[in-house]
């Protein structure tokens, strides 16, 4: 049973590829807009099911995995109730840096396995908390000149030059990369993926 990582993320790759997952990646692009009034745990859950279901689509369109488990994940950073997104310009990285300096934020991941092609589907979420350092005017713009904090949630990637303002967290560390290992890999067996099983699907 093959692997489908509907991400372009080279972070949830690198988290895949280390653990030992043979896999294979599809880009599934969602709108990514926040409902009014949306909890940051149903934000991601939301977002991760429909990039799944997006990947799914592709996967039947191109005939490219008959019996496959499909993995979604979004993930979001939020401190005193905003949720940070992804900074759109340096401005916006700066901001969101100054706000998470000398704070603790929680950063949520939201997971979808979605099974190919009964459809059978398993939503899960993740959350750990990260304590920043107070950051120096002077470190953030040297960070942001960097070019780290594009593309990542809240403006900073853990596994880079932002471990450096991190004193401690509390929970799953590959969480805060984008994808909670250990859960995601208990929620596969649960599903009926397995690393001996590549043609069959367990469909008790």
């Amino acid at each position: 049973m093959k692997l489908i990582l509907a991400s372009g993320s080279p972070r949830r790759a690198e988290i895949l590829r280390a653990a030992g997952f043979s896999f294979e990646a599809v880009t599934a692009d969602v709108n990514e807009t926040l409902h009014s009034g949306e909890a940051p745990v149903d934000y991601v859950r939301r977002l991760a099911e429909a990039k799944a279901r997006a990947a799914a689509q592709i996967l039947a369109k191109t005939g490219t995995a008959s019996s496959a488990v499909v993995i979604a994940a979004d993930t979001t950073v939020v401190v005193g109730g905003e949720i940070l997104g992804k900074p759109q310009s340096p401005e916006d990285a700066r901001r969101m840096l100054e706000t998470l300096s000398g704070r603790t934020h929680e950063v949520y991941t939201g997971v979808a396995l979605l099974r190919v092609p009964d459809g059978k589907l398993r939503v899960f979420d993740a959350m750990t908390h990260v304590e920043f350092a107070r950051i120096a005017a002077d470190e953030i713009a040297d960070y942001i000149a960097s070019g780290e904090p594009f593309g990542k949630a809240g403006g900073y990637g853990i596994q880079g030059r932002a471990g450096r303002f991190v004193n401690r967290i509390d929970g799953c560390y590959f969480n805060v990369m984008g994808l909670p290992l250990s859960r995601v890999y208990a929620e596969l067996c649960k599903i009926g993926w397995s690393p001996q099983i590549n043609a069959t699907f367990n469909l008790g």
